[in-house]
């Protein structure tokens, strides 16, 4: 199945049916009068979040819904049928958009929320409701009125305990099939994941995490460049972030610089998000000398602290994996019981999460302005690739799976 987490879509929600122009008509009855009905109100569109999707795969190809019209009214008071509310599932997690101004029309954080995307047209008046003192026999009726049409761009925040951050070739995509049942394409070159991968971490039957792998990042994500801010929204709602460093760069680029870089893409895409727990994953020490890689890890240790969380690894050897994932689930284990027992701490942690949300938002709509502004003849400097980037350019050339065991 492929992965799909941005689609745009059309939608048009019913119009209203037109009112009656009618009069009674019965032997023995004179002056019957008007007896028009009212039309039947459009059907709304609405979307609901369902727990049991995971892309939006389903709009893939299908991207255009219309919501029932109502029917007309008709004589003897009759009032036309209303059209019955279109209802689009969406997998938890789903921003939906306004696409051409980039305004958040909604987030649907929980399985079964409901949002309404598209307001049905408002039924129109049959002659009946224009009968006075002063005008027995009216002959006018109004038309419904017609349902809204919205372009929406649904984008769609995955939900997972672990975020994998990192550049690209860091080693993600190896460390989830080394972790995972999960089996992301890897190969020796840059952005080799151009979707993100899930995979569950499963220790034993009780114990078992989500790893979220999205697309390596470059300097200057936050603000559009590369893939940028498309997957940064994906770490927005996971526990904890692992961030992967390669220890031993073909490039000879410093690994200390390539942590802070990114580093500062997250404080720039969200700063309640940059404080977020998260750990920092030395990949590929098979490569390096134990010598070198002890005084790598004293010199990262020099500059972030004695209390950050530094862990060594081969995610192509195995080696160090098993520790990785171990003090990960305890951690996780940990978290969700303070979380049920201490109300306060519950609290503070729900803060949190929608603190970075509406970061995220907030720079969701800051790149939606960048583009509106680009459009309209500014240069404010914006990625070309990023200008240009569709989905459809890559979306049927990567073979993604959701593995759940």
């Amino acid at each position: 199945m492929k992965f799909v987490d941005e689609v745009t879509i059309r939608i048009a929600a019913g119009s209203g049916g037109g009112g009656c122009l009618s009069f009674r008509r019965e032997k023995y009855i004179p002056f019957g009068g008007p007896d028009g009905g009212d039309g039947g109100d459009g059907a709304s569109v609405y979307l609901r979040a369902d727990e049991n999707l995971n892309t939006l795969v389903d709009y893939r190809y299908t991207r255009s819904f219309r919501g029932e019209n109502g029917r007309p009214g008709s004589g003897a008071n009759k009032r036309g049928k209303s059209g019955v509310d279109l209802y689009l599932p969406v997998p938890v997690g789903t921003i939906a958009m306004d696409d051409a101004t980039g305004d958040i029309i909604g987030d649907l954080t929980k399985h079964g929320d409901e949002l309404l995307v598209a307001r049905g047209g408002f039924h129109g008046l049959g002659n009946t409701r224009f009968k006075s003192s002063v005008n027995r026999a009216p002959r006018q009726t109004s038309p419904g009125t017609p349902g809204e049409i919205v372009e929406l761009r649904l984008e769609l925040k995955l939900l997972a305990d672990v975020g994998l951050l990192g550049l690209p070739n860091a080693g993600k995509s190896t460390l989830l099939r080394a972790i995972s049942a999960a089996t992301p394409k890897v190969a020796d070159y840059p952005f080799t994941t151009l979707v993100p991968n899930l995979g569950v971490v499963r220790l034993d039957a009780l114990q078992s995490f989500v790893v979220a792998d999205i697309p390596g990042l470059i300097e200057g994500a936050a603000e559009g460049e590369g893939l940028g801010i498309r997957f940064l929204r994906h770490l927005t709602r996971t526990r904890m972030i692992w961030h992967l460093v390669d220890c031993a760069p073909l490039d000879g680029s410093d690994p200390l610089q390539a942590m802070r870089m990114l580093e500062q893409e997250l404080e720039n895409y969200s700063p309640t998000l940059a404080q977020r727990e998260r750990w920092l994953v030395l990949n590929k020490i098979d490569l390096l000398p134990a010598s070198e890689l002890d005084e790598m890890v004293a010199r990262f240790r020099e500059e972030l602290g004695a209390d950050y969380r530094i862990t060594t690894l081969s995610a192509l050897g195995r080696q160090g994996t098993e520790t990785l994932i171990k003090a990960t689930a305890d951690w996780l284990d940990q978290r969700r019981l303070r979380e049920q027992e201490d109300p306060n701490f519950r609290l503070s942690e729900a803060a949190f999460g929608e603190a970075i949300q509406a970061e995220s938002r907030e720079a969701i709509e800051r790149l939606a302005a960048r583009r509106r502004a680009q459009r309209a003849g500014f240069d404010l400097d914006l990625a070309d690739d990023e200008e240009d980037f569709d989905d459809d350019d890559y979306d049927d050339e990567a073979e993604v799976i959701y593995v759940r065991d």
